[in-house]
């Protein structure tokens, strides 16, 4: 199969830098498995001259956002999150109230404007953003007024496990837990500098509720293509929370979504198979 790895334009940005990797390391992977796989910057307007043939998206959540827009009001067809999907995600503010209102347990979260019906301690991040840019633990005072706006919203802080789950379409991983400290954010330093070791969660109600939890997300939010889901469980309240819905994570062989797959037995060449299903390029339009 002929396929476009699509990756960002570059910028002197750590996101353009682990964006760009995947996309490289994603289309070295196609084409060992077999495929006539290209790498081509994204621009919109270059999207009339892109090749023909199933276009992988492999840029950051941002680009993804409007890439996914674009792509669709030009009737272009794609291997990726679809447009919808996107957007009802990318919003942290927005996804949590929604998965609330249908019976999912969140932290308490509101936007940073309204957070004093909230107690310290808090965690301020961006609305809309991603790879844990941006977030901030705030333990007690008032939350900074470059921060009291619309764009970021505050949530109650809990003292927990990280959980995380990867999905590809109806399929879900096994519940990987992120190895830090209780009380520890999952920043993106910690994501990409200082990366902690993972490991499969071993205590089987835990794991088979989580995955359980996650599978009825990926349903609510019509998850139609990758997607890694993340939790934080708190044992002295028995509380499984979750925490955001990445609808465009990295797929890479490095990445907990590949291992939490891998860990529920979907092989590296199924996941592939999985990530780039001809048949599903042209559902990306609607």
């Amino acid at each position: 199969m002929k396929l476009t790895v699509l990756h960002k334009t570059w910028r002197l940005h750590p996101l353009a830098w682990i964006h760009r990797a995947e996309a490289r390391g994603t289309a070295a992977e196609l084409a060992r498995a077999g495929h006539a796989a290209s790498l081509v910057r994204y621009r919109e307007s270059s999207i009339p001259s892109l090749p023909p043939g199933p276009l992988v998206l492999r840029v950051s959540d941002p680009v993804m956002l409007t890439a996914t827009r674009a792509l669709t009001r030009a009737g272009r067809g794609f291997l990726g999150p679809a447009a919808a999907v996107m957007g009802r995600c990318y919003d942290k503010y927005d996804a949590s109230r929604f998965a609330a209102a249908h019976g999912i347990t969140c932290p308490a979260t509101t936007l940073a404007t309204e957070a004093h019906a909230l107690r310290f301690p808090l965690v301020v991040k961006p609305r809309s953003g991603s790879d844990s840019i941006g977030v901030r633990v705030l333990r007690r005072g008032s939350i900074p007024y470059s921060l009291r706006s619309r764009e970021y919203i505050a949530q109650e802080k809990i003292h927990g496990l990280e959980l995380t789950v990867g999905m590809i379409r109806e399929q879900a991983g096994l519940p990987l837990r992120i190895l830090l400290s209780e009380g520890t954010p999952y920043s993106f330093a910690h994501k990409y500098l200082l990366t902690p070791r993972r490991e499969v969660v071993t205590d089987d109600a835990l794991a088979e509720r989580t995955r359980t939890t996650a599978l009825t997300i990926a349903r609510l939010f019509e998850i139609n293509w990758a997607a890694r889901i993340d939790f934080i469980y708190e044992p002295r309240s028995d509380r499984l929370c979750f925490l955001e819905c990445d609808a465009a994570p990295l797929v890479g062989t490095a990445s907990a979504f590949a291992a939490s797959l891998a860990a529920a037995g979907v092989t590296r060449g199924e996941q592939l198979r999985l990530l780039i299903d001809e048949a599903a390029a042209g559902s990306r339009e609607t």
